[in-house]
């Protein structure tokens, strides 16, 4: 499953399918959000906020903020506690923190099909062992963004999102504003 340009040293940049990113977010429904923060500054509540507003079952995973709720959710101490399956793990971690987070995703039952791990994280060893356990994994790349450049909506902004089609955007359910992959949801 791996890409040619997955494999190296951490400076070689990694390329992923636009379909491969399509697919996922697709099929994605529910996503464990490690390192979840309740600061409305810090990027992951910012990458929380979207993907709720854009359908997505975010669960919040903090444990200095276990018990509590993040934008609505029950914020949970690890992976480990959690109550229902994921269908996949973002880590808003630092790279050397994503190995053991990996390794906890991995002993979930069921095991969830990706594992993404935000800008500037990257963790070949543990994508390897993922990989090896049949789990998808996305490096160095955030969901927020990449939604935003497949769909259409970061083009609102002026940003080039290397998408080009004469097809008419799908608008989300419930918002003239927000721009969906497929389907309404």
């Amino acid at each position: 499953m791996r890409h040619e340009t997955s494999a190296g040293t951490a400076s070689t940049p990694l390329a992923y399918p636009d379909a491969l990113i399509r697919e996922i977010l697709t099929t994605t429904r529910s996503i464990a959000l490690v390192g979840a923060s309740s600061n409305p500054a810090r990027p992951s509540f910012i990458v929380m906020k979207y993907l709720l507003g854009r359908g997505f079952a975010v669960i919040p995973i903090n444990p200095g903020q276990a018990g509590g709720e993040i934008l609505g959710q029950r914020v949970y101490a690890s992976l480990a506690d959690l109550d229902q399956p994921v269908d996949m793990v973002e880590i808003f971690r630092n790279s050397a923190a994503a190995g053991s987070i990996v390794d906890e995703a991995l002993a979930l039952e069921p095991k969830p099909r990706t594992i993404w791990m935000q800008l500037s994280v990257r963790n070949d060893e543990a994508a390897a062992r993922a990989e090896a356990a049949g789990v998808r994994v996305v490096m160095d790349r955030c969901p927020k963004i990449e939604f935003g450049r497949l769909s259409g909506e970061i083009s609102w902004q002026g940003v080039n999102s290397r998408v080009l089609s004469a097809r008419k955007p799908t608008r989300a359910a419930g918002g003239v504003q927000k721009l969906t992959l497929g389907p309404k949801r």
